[in-house]
């Protein structure tokens, strides 16, 4: 964070609401333990994974994921422990006294097989047909076990019938394990609760309320559930098969939008380490496929700035200088579709309070059905539009009746990072060995704003950029434009920007401190909704949610596995190629510019775009500017 003398600007940056867990060592000091005949100290409190974890002892888990609080269930981590009668679950066992560990005697061994084996007598489906083969934690347990063969007998049928009624998360049952992720992820981690285990025993199943389908219950589509799971009982609704007749089909225009965290994460399904941007090598594979265009999410995300940033001083004039009570403030953000979900289930009394503008996903799709089809003389109803996200609510999104303000449906298909990557694979295309290319025009140059949207405070960092240039005349006071208070992990970010030296059409915000919350996952956007629901936020003008851990970058339908580790990789990724654009700042675009010249002539918030770029039409005049 840049100091405040230097730049003049206080900006404060409060974490406000999660606390960080206080450090082991202060609490009870360490004890030291035998783990395989060799002496360490560890923490109190550690458990015996952790212990192990930190010495580069192997230990399988199953159920286990740092993600997510202990379970203990899958059993497949135990180790012997001298003095106790019976092997413990390493995962739960806290470390509180001097203890002798074994984690490799012919018990752990033999109790690790018989347990593998019994979770493949209740595992139905052939591995080599399964979307998980060869990342099925199962499947590599299996091998890393000598497990060669049904030893306890496999189901021979099906036992549940398969949920497809979601148009982005497909359940079936029949792959489960009971390890319980799927139901941490959804009441721990986001704060939904969908998912549960139902009856006890051997009629023991991970189902809905009344075991509705997933379309009938209150899921977000957020798919942090598939994520985790270890098997393929969750996953991605796909559409490949569809898009590849599209593609096949002469008479088709096939047009590809790419997001940015695909493409900081896309690597990791060719064996790269997490981190490594593949933008070039995508577009170059994209066409090798069969796509007619390949274009840049960013550029809407671009234009999601000046409509959501032009929205937000809309409501700031109405409620400064105007004095209008019924204007709703702080405005939130809502390009994140899972998000807007979470919002309409839990709190549906407070949609007011939510931008209008549309994801930059869905302002795409209006744009090139319309815009694009007339400069390229395309017929509309010819124009198949996909879109490349991290997240499986994109699929749930693209769906929405609301989503056809061009007449048809905007955007035809949400593809997934994963998809994607095997869509490649199935054309025989190794990605990291693709030359690199450009995206196609008039969609081919983006802003390192819109780039940032991938990481959690991205788009609130993009906003500020513009926002504070367009009322002030100067860039944002920060080194090398890098918003610090937006960046980072912590679940609930509070800061603020002074607006000093405004124009004279914003002189209504000389000396507003203009103050701004960031938060990830749905968990924490429920502790900001609880606060907003107790008058906290009164004094707050923006706020920025995203409903996956780490922002789009930790989406659903993002690479497998996931860690927070593995989010900062992704996230390093993205502000690294921000940082090498030359254009940095989404008013600055001249594809924007050119697209606010001859099609949006009226400007942001005007009456076309928002019947195109905005869910909800309402006659509103422009913001003289």
């Amino acid at each position: 964070m840049e100091s405040k003398e230097k730049y003049r600007v206080p900006v404060s940056q409060k974490p406000h609401v999660v606390e960080k867990p206080r450090d082991i060592n202060t609490i009870g000091g360490t004890v030291t333990i035998e783990i395989n005949e060799k002496k360490v100290s560890v923490p109190m409190g550690t458990t015996i994974l952790e212990a192990c974890r930190e010495n580069q002892i192997h230990i399988p888990t199953l159920c286990h994921h740092d993600d997510l609080c202990v379970a203990g269930v899958c059993r497949v981590c135990v180790v012997e422990v001298e003095g106790m009668r019976t092997l413990q679950a390493s995962c739960t066992f806290p470390i509180t006294a001097p203890v002798k560990i074994h984690t490799s005697t012919p018990m752990v061994r033999k109790a690790r097989r018989h347990i593998i084996d019994l979770l493949l007598s209740e595992h139905y489906g052939e591995c080599y047909s399964c979307f998980r083969n060869q990342n099925c934690e199962l499947q590599k347990l299996a091998k890393e076990y000598g497990v060669d063969q049904y030893n306890f007998g496999h189901l021979e049928k099906p036992r549940y019938e398969t949920d497809r009624s979601s148009a982005s998360v497909i359940r079936d049952m029949n792959k489960c394990i009971l390890c319980k992720r799927c139901v941490r992820t959804c009441i721990d981690l986001q704060e939904v609760g969908v998912l549960e285990a139902i009856n006890r025993g051997h009629e023991t199943h991970i189902g809905t309320f009344f075991d509705k389908p997933l379309s009938d219950v209150i899921c977000i589509n957020c798919g942090q559930c598939i994520n985790r799971c270890p098997t393929a009982a969750l996953r991605a609704n796909d559409p490949s098969d569809e898009l590849w007749e599209a593609i096949e089909n002469p008479k088709k225009h096939v047009v590809i939008q790419t997001a940015p965290s695909p493409r900081a994460g896309i690597g990791e399904e060719f064996g790269l380490e997490p981190g490594h941007s593949m933008t070039g090598e995508l577009n170059t594979a994209l066409r090798r496929i069969g796509f007619d265009r390949v274009f840049d999410t960013n550029f809407t995300a671009d234009l999601t700035i000046m409509e959501e940033g032009t929205e937000l001083l809309n409501r700031l004039k109405k409620a400064v200088l105007l004095g209008d009570e019924s204007v709703k403030l702080p405005q939130f953000t809502s390009c994140s579709p899972g998000w807007v979900k979470f919002i309409e289930h839990f709190y549906p009394e407070f949609l007011g309070y939510l931008s209008t503008a549309k994801s930059p996903q869905q302002m795409f799709g209006a744009v090139i059905k319309t815009f694009y089809a007339k400069e390229s003389g395309i017929d509309p109803a010819d124009i198949v539009s996909v879109a490349l996200m991290p997240c499986s609510a994109k699929k749930f999104e693209c769906n929405r009746p609301e989503m056809r303000a061009s007449g048809y449906k905007d955007v035809d298909y949400g593809l997934t990072t994963r998809e994607l990557a095997q869509m490649i694979k199935e054309a025989g295309i190794y990605l990291p060995e693709m030359p690199k290319s450009h995206f196609d025009e008039p969609f081919g140059d983006a802003s390192g704003a819109g780039l940032i949207f991938g990481a959690t405070g991205g788009v609130m960092e993009a906003a500020l950029r513009t926002v504070y240039e367009l009322v002030t005349g100067r860039e944002v006071p920060f080194k090398n434009l890098n918003i610090v208070p937006c960046r980072g992990f912590e679940g609930i970010k509070q800061a603020s920007v002074m607006l000093e030296g405004c124009k004279d059409e914003y002189s209504f915000l000389e000396g507003i401190e203009l103050k701004f919350i960031v938060a990830h996952g749905t968990a924490n956007a429920k502790k900001v909704m609880e606060m907003l629901r107790k008058g906290e936020l009164k004094d707050v003008h923006f706020v920025e949610i995203m409903a996956c851990p780490g922002g789009c970058l930790g989406g659903g339908g993002q690479p497998i596995p996931t860690s927070e580790e593995i989010r900062k990789k992704r996230a390093e990724a993205i502000y690294a190629e921000d940082e090498s654009l030359s254009l940095r700042k989404s008013h600055e675009n001249p594809y924007v510019k050119y697209i606010y010249e001859n099609f949006l002539t009226e400007g942001p918030c005007s009456e076309l775009s928002h019947h195109l770029l905005h869910t909800h039409y309402q006659k509103r005049g422009k913001f003289i500017a």
